[in-house]
């Protein structure tokens, strides 16, 4: 059965052949995928690599977690599943202030 890892601080200048030469020395890769910013275009620093095989992910776990990959310790474990998170209002988020309203000041009456 395939299992799906997360790989973290990962280099802004690595690309998904780069993730997918690296975990394919440890078995079959089906998917890799770095998270970019949808913006800017810019790599987040992770992604995820999906192997085909429990052994070959807990293989590329035990081999890869905590070593230096293009110039950073990476982190590798199992993805944890996609929770759904609330989406943050349009107006922000404005804490206890209770909106706009001036604060102190002279009173005009």
């Amino acid at each position: 059965m395939a299992k799906k890892l997360y790989v973290g601080n990962l280099s802004y200048n690595t690309h998904e052949e780069d993730l997918r030469e690296a975990f394919s020395k440890l078995g079959e890769v089906l998917s890799a995928t770095l998270i970019v910013d949808q913006a800017s275009g810019r790599s987040k620093g992770f992604g995820f690599v999906e192997m085909a095989s429990d052994e070959d992910a807990d293989k590329a776990i035990a081999a890869l977690n905590g070593t230096a990959f293009m110039d950073r310790t990476i982190t590798v474990n199992e993805a944890k599943p996609k929770t759904d998170r609330p989406r943050p209002s349009s107006g922000g988020n404005r804490g206890d202030r209770g909106g706009y309203g001036g604060g102190g000041g002279k009173s005009w009456r």
